[in-house]
């Protein structure tokens, strides 16, 4: 490396640097791309040992390039500074995928900071402008520290605020992992549904309520629910992301005001960061909401929640509909991808399904995190937010988790998910619900009768009906047709009443 510059820090020790901050000399690391603010940060906040997730730096870089890049077309900084910023964020982002001389890995580590830090997120703010302009001063042939040609004050944080660059690139990073991980890992397992729908929609089964048998259904029907939910959640998925987009705090700076910065600011940087990633980023219409309050990753983590709960009732009925093989309901026959049991040879247990209702219960416990810490008096106060690292966090997680979980239930459940049809059948057959058609036929109560009959003798509804002689065979046939009991208006008789034709087969084609 060439000789240090004026203004360079000393060295304390091979292994060591010495740096200065505002508050004095800090030793950091003699590598490390971060600098004095960011050491005090990990000496201040060994916590949890849980770092700042890898997408919100990622939505960091982006976000720092934009403002660089908006500040040099402004000539609020010199172009060639400018430049050097976005250079470096450019590098930034190659090392976190893993590109160059270095792994993800050594460049994750560049960001050391605990979750559980200032309220602000400040720390990860100064770690951020710290690398960059570190990455700046050896992209020049100067030292670590240097400070030069790139102050991570003066020119990577120029016209902003944490306040206002936390939040933003917490709400980027949201919003860009919806989008590039958990829509199309919903829109996958959707498609997987509707497939099983279609494959086993001329298969009658009987419905249960209550875990009670109830009148028939088509398997088809069945999983076109289940499909159904994913689609209501791929929506919700989208909203969530939309909500997270428009709603940009950057160009509020400290508490809203805009104070240090341009006036066309924010809204230049929002069009920046839309046109480059490819979603509706825009300024915030109020800074004074958008900095003193996270309700719109509230509002997001709620969506994240119901998306969750649909992926437990999807897992937790296949689990039912397998049980067994031999002593359960048994409709289904779910993949062997592990042994069951370490003491009871032979047994399969619903794994997958498992795994996707434990991630349930974590959603849901981040959705309370993130609540509580939207919540006034706890983590917004007046003018500020002071909640946002552990909700930014939650949020990630959370949409890391359910990307990784309908992927898992897609490809290790339901691509592989067989129905025993004999079985299915078979209780339609057995149930006593059956007696639901006859109803508008021999009245209520007589159904009622009929139904407790047969179940006291150990009969079906058929052979109870065909012994007291209700009806005649034929019509009795006709009356009892599974299928015809699964189409509104069909009366028993397989066609509709109102038009006398086959009636529309609902929740998936035949």
């Amino acid at each position: 490396m060439p000789a240090a510059k004026k203004g360079a820090p000393r060295k304390s020790s091979n292994r060591t640097r010495i740096e200065r901050d505002t508050m004095g000399e800090m030793s950091v690391p003699a590598d490390a791309l971060f600098g004095a603010s960011t050491q005090r940060a990990v000496l201040n906040f060994p916590v949890s040992g849980r770092r700042v997730p890898t997408e919100v730096i990622e939505a960091f870089a982006e976000l720092k390039r934009a403002c660089a890049g908006v500040n040099g077309e402004l000539g609020v900084i010199p172009k060639k500074v400018a430049r050097s910023v976005v250079t470096a964020c450019d590098s930034l982002q190659a090392g976190l995928r893993g590109e160059g001389d270095r792994s993800a890995d050594w460049w994750e580590g560049q960001f050391p900071v605990d979750v559980f830090q200032t309220g602000s997120g400040t720390s990860t703010n100064m770690n951020v402008n710290e690398v960059l302009a570190n990455l700046a001063a050896l992209e020049a042939g100067n030292r670590l520290g240097s400070r030069d040609p790139v102050h991570p004050n003066d020119h990577v944080n120029q016209g902003q605020s944490s306040n206002d660059t936390f939040p933003t690139a917490m709400q980027i990073a949201g919003a860009v992992t919806i989008r590039e991980s958990l829509i199309p890992a919903l829109k996958r397992l959707a498609a997987g549904l509707r497939k099983k729908a279609r494959k086993w929609d001329r298969v009658v089964k009987t419905g249960r309520t209550h875990l009670q048998d109830a009148t028939p259904m088509r398997v088809g029907q069945e999983f076109s629910g289940f499909a159904a939910q994913i689609e209501h959640g791929t929506t919700r998925a989208e909203r969530a992301m939309k909500r997270l987009a428009e709603n940009l705090p950057i160009g509020g700076t400290a508490i809203g005001t805009g104070i240090n910065t341009h006036a066309d600011f924010g809204r230049r940087v929002s069009a920046s960061l839309k046109k480059r990633l490819r979603i509706d980023f825009a300024e915030a219409t109020n800074h004074f909401e958008a900095q003193a309050t996270r309700d719109c990753v509230v509002e997001a983590s709620g969506e994240l929640r119901t998306i969750a709960i649909s992926l437990s009732k999807i897992a937790n009925d296949i689990r039912w509909l397998g049980s067994g093989p031999r002593c359960g309901l048994g409709e289904l026959v779910l993949p062997a991808t592990q042994p069951g049991s370490s003491i009871m040879p032979g047994k399969v247990n619903p794994v997958i399904c498992e795994s996707v209702m434990q991630v349930t219960c974590q959603v849901m416990g981040h959705d309370l995190a993130i609540s509580t810490g939207g919540l006034g008096g706890t983590g917004s106060l007046l003018q500020l937010n002071v909640a946002m690292p552990m909700m930014a966090w939650a949020m990630i997680d959370s949409i890391r988790l359910l990307s990784n979980a309908a992927t898992i239930l897609q490809d290790k459940c339901i691509d592989d998910l067989e129905l025993d049809r004999s079985v299915a059948e078979g209780y339609v057959e057995r149930s006593l619900m059956m007696g639901t058609s006859l109803a508008p036929v021999i009245g209520y109560e007589n159904a009622a009768k009929l139904a407790k009959q047969a179940h006291a003798r150990g009969l079906t509804i058929r052979e109870m009906a065909l012994e007291l002689e209700l009806l005649d065979p034929e019509t009795l046939a006709t009356h009892l047709d599974p299928a015809s009991m699964t189409e509104p208006d069909s009366g028993g008789s397989g066609k509709s009443r109102k038009t006398g034709r086959s009636t529309a087969r609902r929740g998936g084609k035949r």
